[in-house]
């Protein structure tokens, strides 16, 4: 409870202050709206993380962990049931 508490009052400390706001790109309700920002293409020029490996594989990585995570998780909940 006092953990939750502590997280509420970060949050609304972190919206009064205004932090992680950007005065240059102030679009009002709809400032989280990335189509909204003039050149956006601007901001993306260089992505923030390259890789070599292809995309096919990450999301089949993906898939397996989220396979793997289920096979397990079913085992757990077997073993309680027991």
């Amino acid at each position: 409870m006092i953990l939750g508490a502590a997280a509420l009052v970060a949050a609304v400390v972190i919206m009064v202050r205004g932090d992680g706001l950007q005065d240059s790109l102030d679009f009002g309700a709809g400032a989280y709206y990335y189509a909204d920002i003039p050149e956006f293409d601007r901001y993306t020029e260089t992505p923030a993380y390259a890789t070599s490996v292809p995309v096919w594989l990450h999301v089949v990585l993906f898939l397996a962990w989220g396979a793997l995570m289920y096979l397990i998780w079913k085992r757990i909940d077997n073993k309680q049931n027991n």
